[in-house]
């Protein structure tokens, strides 16, 4: 039996995501902004919202100018 970690508390599987691909992942990812995608009951990928991807961008662009200040 094989143990697979989540990180998020939303989930679709694959069958749901080829049903309905725009409606699952706008659900999916109204509340926190991340979803998890199964396939087989194994997280096959994430799905982040615009505005969580923008978060992450902003995070990556500090990180990188921190890194840049501490030269």
């Amino acid at each position: 039996m094989a143990i697979h970690q989540v990180l998020t508390n939303t989930v679709a599987s694959i069958t749901d995501l080829k049903r309905d691909p725009m409606g699952t992942v706008q659900t999916g990812t109204a509340k926190s902004g991340v979803m998890a995608i199964l396939n087989r009951n194994e997280p096959a990928f994430y799905c982040v919202s615009p505005a969580m991807f923008e978060y992450f961008q902003e995070l990556a662009k500090k990180d990188e100018m921190n890194k840049l200040n501490n030269l």
